[in-house]
């Protein structure tokens, strides 16, 4: 059951995981909590939220004069200005947070989300210890309890900005659905994968059915991905991709042009300066004297204006 860990973890979490800014919100978490014999509290409401996990344990929630039973696995969320109270004969071991969005620092479509949550249909679930939130829930606390480290803050700030997100997410059902439009289309891990390979091996011709081959996929799919995806053919990317990564290598190396033209995919010398001119605005050559003094990696045509 963990309960030393969960204990321990309180702790940690309530040291560095309270203040959470993430993706155009922020968050104030007032309280971690690990209860393990939880028995009876006095009706009350709060100004923020506050979810709860049974652990393990029986008992009854009242909120807004509605009566809910509890049982192991059972989550629920207490809304703002709401009042509610637990009751339990027999204790429940309860884990529970108290968080609020900072509205000050956080944008209108967050306000919204948590405007959703202070009316979701349903404030006790039933969510089985497998599910995302409550299994983040408890990798938290787990985490939280190792031994402190330069990453610790960092790993609970980011694992408990994904735990809220699960538990609106849990409360919330129009989010999940909402979500759906907002996740990246199914190929985006193709692309991604293309990319990668593309950028490891531009020494290589990279013909648009090898890197579908390797990504078990018709080249006229991968092809459809880049120009959907991109906006940009597969032959402009590659293109693109070689002409970056030799003007790379005229800055940081003393390699010859021979030698970068090589490695960067290009047949000749002749190819390589006429594709690298016609991109830049600059031969290879002067490309590279213009910038052997500057401290970037990075190229612009307006920056030819210095020459």
């Amino acid at each position: 059951m963990y309960l030393n860990k969960y204990l321990s973890g309180k702790v940690a979490l309530n040291q560095y995981a309270n203040y959470i800014m993430q993706n155009s919100a922020s968050f104030h978490v007032h309280y971690w909590g690990v209860m393990p014999n939880h028995y009876n509290t006095q009706c009350h409401k709060h100004s923020f939220f506050e979810a709860c996990y049974v652990v393990d344990g029986e008992g009854i929630y009242i909120d807004d004069d509605m009566t809910y039973p509890l049982q192991k696995d059972k989550m629920f969320l207490s809304r703002p200005d709401i009042l509610h109270q637990i009751k339990s004969k027999s204790g429940l071991f309860l884990l529970y947070i108290g968080f609020e969005l900072i509205e000050s620092e956080s944008n209108e479509e967050w306000i919204r989300i948590m405007e959703k949550a202070k009316h979701c249909p349903k404030v006790v679930l039933d969510v089985k210890d497998h599910t995302t939130a409550a299994l983040l829930w408890k990798s938290l606390l787990i985490q939280a309890a190792q031994p402190e480290n330069a990453f610790l803050e960092d790993i609970l700030t980011n694992l408990a900005y994904a735990f809220i997100l699960s538990l609106l997410q849990t409360f919330v059902p129009s989010l999940q659905s909402e979500n759906q439009g907002r996740l990246p289309k199914t190929s985006s891990p193709l692309l991604h994968q293309a990319k990668l390979y593309i950028r490891d091996n531009l020494a290589h011709p990279l013909k648009l059915t090898e890197v579908a081959g390797y990504l078990h996929i018709s080249g006229r799919h991968l092809s459809r991905i880049f120009v959907s995806e991109l906006g940009v053919s597969y032959s402009k990317f590659v293109k693109k991709e070689r002409i970056q990564k030799a003007a790379t290598l005229l800055k940081k190396t003393d390699l010859s042009i021979n030698d970068i033209a090589e490695k960067t995919g290009f047949a000749t010398v002749h190819y390589f300066t006429r594709v690298f001119t016609s991109e830049i605005g600059a031969s290879p050559g002067h490309f590279r004297s213009l910038y052997i003094d500057l401290k970037t990696t990075s190229y612009n045509k307006s920056d030819l204006s210095l020459a």
